[in-house]
């Protein structure tokens, strides 16, 4: 009886010092992504475009308000029918307005958007190819719904991750275990 505890006790410990042990870790998503100095380079490209197209548009809309109070000085001394269709006109030009204002602010959201989904695809790919290589089972995103509710801070790559993506060396030798 002695040995078969012996034998089952050497196959538990035998196999126990067999399993691998999973490396894991987790990264502050949105902390990763808004400090990326891609992202930042980004926001600031698309505020600056759509700041200018903002002045454009303004200086069209202040045109064409000159143009009504134009209109406004001199229409009583107009017939009817000048009125009418100078009015059209008028109507006509601030419908195109609308629609070009309409059209360049979506072609900025559109565009901004499209940079920031490649940029957090690329972000992505690189936890995905840091873990691979670093050898961790699981690498857990923490967003602002804080799916993660609790985290060892020695397993928090968000700095880590943040260093390499922005090209700096990071010291690893503390944050991962």
């Amino acid at each position: 009886m002695k040995k078969f505890l012996c034998i089952a006790s050497a196959i538990v410990i035998f196999t126990s010092c067999n399993q691998q042990i999973e490396k894991t870790g987790y990264v502050n998503n949105t902390k990763v992504v808004s400090d990326f100095k891609e992202m930042k380079v980004a926001q600031e490209k698309w505020t600056k475009r759509n700041n200018e197209v903002r002045a454009e548009l303004e200086e069209k809309a202040k045109q064409f308000q000159i143009e009504v109070q134009g209109y406004q000085n001199i229409m009583k001394s107009m017939t009817a029918a000048n009125r009418e269709k100078k009015e059209q006109e008028l109507m006509t030009v601030q419908q195109g307005l609308q629609r070009e204002q309409q059209s360049r602010m979506q072609e900025i959201q559109q565009g901004s958007q499209a940079e920031i989904d490649s940029i957090i695809s690329k972000v992505k790919k690189y936890i995905e190819d840091y873990g691979k290589k670093n050898g961790y089972t699981y690498i857990y995103g923490d967003t602002e719904a804080s799916n993660i509710l609790y985290g060892k801070e020695e397993l928090d790559l968000t700095d880590i991750i943040l260093t390499e993506l922005n090209g700096k060396p990071a010291d690893t030798t503390a944050t991962e275990k």
